[in-house]
Parts: structure tokens; sequence; C-alpha cells
């Protein structure tokens, strides 16, 4: 692939227009074009991006990315039932594996979560329909022209992070969970021109 102007990418199928905070790497492009702002609706993936985006705190999504499969490996392809069974011996041995981030706050705060996501799971049957309730059951359809319009919080994000601290949920600031919230396509924050915005607003 080959940077044309800021936005662009010019590769073998199409010149697309994407949104250009993922140009900085290739896999930010895939993870851009490929997940993104897709509206997700399985259990398993949205407790992956609630370890991811909390192991993120503090650090760049591209380390976040880079590191993807040694979270998928020692978080047991992100089922929350098994990591919740994790002991402290087990958290010791993750802890050595420098495929992930190595904060011991951040590995104990994913076990905790693991047993929060369950008791939000047995009171609504899903983490998807938990979680879904504070958009209306529909994706936020934003209209930003310009990366700077974008908000890193919002009405929203602030009250799921207030309820979801309720329930005992570790490093789910406001701004962890908007990036939650636009990874998981609870809300479209591609800009207007990017050509992944126009595919998802016709789903």
């Amino acid at each position: 692939m080959k940077q044309i102007s800021s936005g662009k990418i010019l590769n073998s199928m199409a010149d697309l227009f994407r949104c250009p905070w993922c140009l900085k790497f290739d896999q930010y492009i895939q993870y851009h074009d490929e997940e993104w702002g897709v509206p997700v609706h399985d259990d398993r993936i949205h407790f992956e991006f609630l370890i991811l985006e909390g192991a993120q705190a503090g650090l760049s999504w591209a380390t976040i990315l880079k590191k993807r499969e040694g979270y998928r490996k020692n978080f047991a392809d992100f089922d929350p039932a098994k990591v919740a069974r994790f002991t402290e011996k087990k958290v010791e041995k993750i802890l050595q594996d420098p495929g992930i981030i190595r904060n011991k706050l951040k590995v104990a705060a994913a076990v905790n979560n693991a047993k929060r996501f369950l008791e939000v799971q047995k009171e609504f049957g899903s983490f998807d329909k938990y979680i879904w309730q504070f958009v209306n059951n529909k994706p936020i359809v934003n209209k930003w022209k310009t990366l700077d319009q974008i908000a890193p919080t919002t009405k929203e994000s602030d009250a799921l992070s207030k309820d979801l601290i309720k329930r005992g949920f570790k490093f789910v600031g406001s701004t962890v969970i908007y990036s939650h919230m636009q990874a998981c396509g609870l809300v479209n924050d591609h800009l207007v021109d990017c050509f992944r915005y126009k595919s998802l607003v016709k789903k």
C-alpha cells in the first residue's frame, strides 16, 4: 500500500479515503477496515475488547494490537468463564509472558472484570443486551468531517462507565469505554468521507 495524501491509501483495488488516524501502521489499517465501528453482538468479542482496552490505558492502541495474540493465548481465547477462574498462580504465570502488558493491576483487573462480566450475563441474559441499552439498541451515527471533532467521551460513555464501575468493573473510565463503544460499533465515528462510514451506514 502507498500513502498518497492525508487520509488516502492507494491499493490494488481502489483509491480509498480512510480515517487519517489509521494510516500510521499497517495493523491500524487492517483493524480500521475490518473491525472498527462494526456492530458487535458477540459477548466473547465484547469481553476481548474490555480486556484489550483496559490494558491500553496509558499506552498506544498500536502496542495492544501487536500483543493481541499474546492476550488471546494467555486469556483463554477471551472466554470470560475461564478467565474468571484464574488463580493467583495463573496470574503470576501470565505476568512472565512478554506477549502481554505485564502490569499486575491490569491483569488482576481482567480477572475481576471476567467475574463481573458473568454477573451481567446472568442478570441480563447477555452482556450484549446490557451494553446496547445505553445507545437505545442502535448505533449512534455521527457525521464528523475531521478527527478533531470527535470527543474522547460522551454522555453515553459517561453513563455506561459509571454503571460498570458501580458493578465493580476496573479500568473502565469513560475514555476507555468510549473506545469500546467505537470499536464495537455502538457508535459510528468514521469520518463521513471514509469508505467504511458509508458501508456501515448501509447495514
